[in-house]
């Protein structure tokens, strides 16, 4: 029971997430260019895949489609994210996350938020990977 909440919660962040950032990529790709963490060819290039890879992944996850497989997807996405927002909170650079809304929300206290929210994600993704039985 507790992994099928898990599940549908993990699942339904990531489609909700996708969602702005898929109907407007070139403001997700402002943002990822204001992470100034990679390199100017990569970021259009993330703002248009990066939304519709989370999307594919909650989609698969919910419906129960290659669980496994949508964890793995998942999982390395938040361990990206979690990267991304831990260097710049210790470079003391402030930045938007642009993970669920396209508008300005760049505090430290929303950094440190993000960050800790990302981390129980992960959390949950490794615990559902653990709990999960790999198709023979």
């Amino acid at each position: 029971m507790l992994a099928m909440v898990l599940r549908l919660m993990l699942g339904v962040t990531f489609i909700v997430a996708s969602v702005n950032k898929i109907g407007e990529p070139e403001k997700f790709a402002t943002i990822i260019y204001g992470y100034y963490l990679f390199p100017g060819w990569l970021i259009n290039l993330s703002a248009i895949v990066v939304p519709f890879v989370e999307l594919v992944a909650g989609v698969a996850l919910v419906a129960g489609v290659y669980p496994r497989s949508a964890l793995v997807i998942i999982n390395a996405l938040l361990f990206v994210f979690i990267g991304a927002i831990a260097i710049n909170l210790v470079r003391g650079h402030q930045f938007d996350c642009g993970c669920f809304s396209l508008a300005a929300s760049d505090t430290v206290e929303s950094a440190v938020w993000l960050l800790v929210r990302d981390l129980g994600l992960l959390f949950c993704g490794a615990y559902l990977w653990f709990k999960s039985s790999p198709v023979a």
